[in-house]
């Protein structure tokens, strides 16, 4: 972990979102959190104070824009225009989870780019940097006019199964669009890949179409970014069993897990999913197969090496 040069003027500022893994943050860089509190009246309006001064400091506000995602997201504005108005001199705004990543694009007539939306809104309350980790799509860092640095997950969670000392691994995509991805993992592990060619009819429902690879025999990881309703995730490595699997693992970086992920992982041929705390688990979702991992200490290094000046591409390899 790189040293913090000066931290008289450096600030850490957690919201609602993700509060234990903001601690873990700043216990990794060695500073406390700074004082500020949110509260919601009984109309559902947010109220932000910061409870010191800010006034010339290099400001970090860590929160996920998580369910409840229009919360969350409303939050960090306040939080924003409050250090904007209480003269902070930079505002870096760290995003675990970027929500509405998954609007970057107009797929039908007459549809929003959402992503492009919530970067616009985040630059003008007041953000001057974002560090963000595994966008859904790269290029919504064009999306945004300030600097944005984007972590990635791959070599914590390949770092984890090379520890598991698996035999015969193929990494497996559970997209076309997940190739990128499934080959760092790859590469991590000296493995081959393997692609699931899927059409995804309607939004939250996919339907397997066939397996690209030799899976048979083997030990399958299939590698994701966002994890939601686990309906592909979940489909893919029923396929890969039924195509002469050995076993199945997952891994995610996003753990949405909304409406039956839980249940659908439960009865899935998967071993074990493995996630990142990115996004907090509640009890209810922490059920045996699933292990999660934390991103505080590259979330930490990254904020040190981004407040020392010193380049953050170390931390991509």
């Amino acid at each position: 972990m790189t040293s913090l040069n000066n931290d008289s003027h450096f600030k850490v500022l957690t919201l609602s979102s993700n509060p234990e893994l903001a601690h873990e943050i700043v216990e990794h860089i060695g500073v406390k959190m700074a004082k500020s509190t949110s509260k919601t009246f009984s109309d559902g309006e947010i109220q932000i104070n910061i409870e010191e001064s800010v006034r010339g400091c290099d400001v970090y506000v860590i929160q996920s824009t998580c369910q409840p995602v229009n919360d969350n997201l409303m939050e960090l504005l306040i939080m924003l225009d409050a250090l904007k108005r209480a003269s902070a001199k930079t505002i870096n705004v760290v995003i675990p989870y970027y929500g509405y990543a998954r609007q970057d694009r107009k797929a039908r007539a007459r549809e929003p780019i959402t992503a492009k939306l919530v970067a616009n809104i985040i630059e003008t309350a007041g953000a001057t940097r974002v560090i963000t980790c595994d966008l859904h799509a790269t290029q919504i860092q064009g999306f945004f006019d300030i600097p944005v640095d984007q972590l990635l997950g791959v070599p914590i969670l390949a770092d984890y199964f090379e520890e598991q000392n698996l035999e015969d691994i193929v990494v497996v995509s559970p997209d076309h669009g997940g190739v990128t991805r499934a080959r760092k993992m790859a590469d991590r592990l000296k493995s081959p890949i393997a692609i699931i060619d899927k059409r995804r009819p309607r939004p939250n429902v996919a339907e397997v179409m066939n397996i690209v690879g030799n899976v048979e025999g083997k030990t399958c990881i299939l590698v994701d970014d966002i994890i939601d309703t686990a309906g592909t995730i979940t489909l893919a490595a029923n396929a890969l069993i039924e195509s002469g699997a050995k076993e199945v693992y997952a891994c995610c970086t996003h753990p949405v897990l909304s409406g039956p992920a839980i249940e659908r992982i439960e009865n899935s041929k998967i071993k074990k999913m493995v996630v990142l705390n990115t996004i907090p688990l509640p009890e209810e979702k922490k059920i045996e197969k699933i292990v999660q991992l934390s991103v505080a200490e590259l979330m930490a290094e990254a904020i040190v090496r981004v407040q020392n000046k010193m380049s953050v591409s170390k931390l991509f390899d």
